[in-house]
C-alpha cells in the first residue's frame, strides 16, 4: 500500500502522487454485491438545492459491505482485495465455508487465501471479528460498534484504528482515532487490526479535474462574497472577514457544536485531543 510520485510531463501531472494499488488482486467486482448509487447533485426531492458544491463525478455501483459480521461459527477464505469507489479503504471479498460471499473492510496485511472468522472463542488474529470481552487489552481495533448486533460504525476510513484499553464492568475502555477515551459495551464487536490503504492521507490529485471526477464542485470562500451572500463577505479590499462562521452564521474553528446535555457524554472519559 504504497504511493507513487508522478512525473512533471504537463501542469495536471505536477505534484500528482498516487496510490500503487499495487494490494487489489482484481478489477471485476462480485456481481450479486452491487448496487446501483444515485447521485442527487445535492438535490432534494422538490429539485432545490440543499447541499451545494456536489454535482457531476464517475457513475459508481455501491459494493455491500457487511459491517455487523454476524456470520459466526462459520470459516472464510479472503477471494480477494479490491478497491472501492464509495470509501478511502480497501475492501476484501471473503467466501464462505458454505459458499456465501460477503464484502468486507480490508484490514492492513490481509493477504489473499487467509482464513478469517468471527464470534466466540475466535483467536484474535488481523480480520477476525470478536466481542470486546474477549480481545486482548492493547490490542488495535477497527470497525467498533456502538451498539451490540448493529454493525461497525467506529475507524472505518483508510489507516484508522482504536485501541483497547481497559475493561471495567459491563464496559470496555477504547481510545478513539481522535484521541477521545470512551466507554462501549463489552457485548459490541471489533475487527483485529488497522484499517488497509494507510497512504491514503498522503495522496495529492495534481488538478482540479481529479475532484470533478470525485463529484466536488468548486467552492467559493466567504470572504471573496458580497455581504448578503455571506457573513465573512464584503469589505474594502481583501478583508480578513471577522471571525469565521457558516454561510448561517454559525461559528467555526473553535466554536463547540456539541450539546452539553448530550445523552451520551456520560459514556466519554476523556474528550478529544484539540
Amino acid at each position: 500500500m504504497a504511493v507513487r510520485k508522478i512525473k512533471p510531463t504537463t501542469p495536471g501531472q505536477r505534484g500528482k502522487i498516487i496510490s500503487t494499488f499495487e494490494e487489489i488482486t482484481t478489477n471485476i467486482p462480485e456481481k450479486s454485491l452491487l448496487r446501483s448509487k444515485k447521485n442527487s447533485g445535492g438535490r432534494n426531492n422538490s429539485g432545490k438545492m440543499t447541499v451545494r458544491n456536489i454535482g457531476g463525478g464517475h457513475k459508481k455501483k455501491y459494493r455491500i459491505i457487511d459491517f455487523a459480521r454476524d456470520k459466526e461459527g462459520v470459516p472464510a477464505k479472503v477471494s480477494t482485495i479490491e478497491y472501492d469507489p464509495n470509501r478511502s479503504a480497501r475492501i476484501a471479498l471473503l467466501v464462505y465455508a458454505d459458499g456465501e460471499k460477503r464484502y468486507i473492510i480490508a484490514p492492513n496485511g490481509l493477504k489473499v487465501g487467509q482464513e478469517l472468522n468471527a464470534g466466540k472463542g475466535v483467536a484474535p488474529e488481523v480480520g477476525n471479528s470478536l466481542y470486546l470481552s474477549d480481545i486482548p487489552l492493547g490490542t488495535v481495533i477497527h470497525n467498533i460498534e456502538m451498539r451490540p448486533g448493529a454493525g461497525g460504525v467506529i475507524a472505518r476510513s483508510a489507516g484508522s484504528y482504536a485501541q483497547l484499553t481497559s475493561r471495567d464492568g459491563k464496559y470496555a475502555i477504547v481510545k478513539m482515532p481522535s484521541g477521545e477515551t470512551r466507554m462501549i459495551l463489552i457485548t459490541c464487536k471489533a475487527t483485529v487490526g488497522s484499517v488497509s490503504n494507510s497512504d491514503h492521507a498522503l495522496e495529492r490529485s495534481g488538478k482540479a479535474g481529479r475532484s470533478r471526477w470525485l463529484g466536488r464542485r468548486p467552492r467559493v470562500r466567504g470572504v471573496a462574497m458580497n455581504p448578503v451572500d455571506h457573513p465573512m463577505g464584503g469589505g474594502e479590499g481583501r478583508s480578513s472577514g471577522g471571525h469565521p462562521r457558516s454561510r448561517k452564521g454559525l461559528l467555526a474553528k473553535g466554536f463547540k457544536t456539541r450539546a452539553k446535555k448530550k445523552a451520551s457524554n456520560k459514556y466519554i472519559i476523556e474528550k478529544r485531543k484539540k
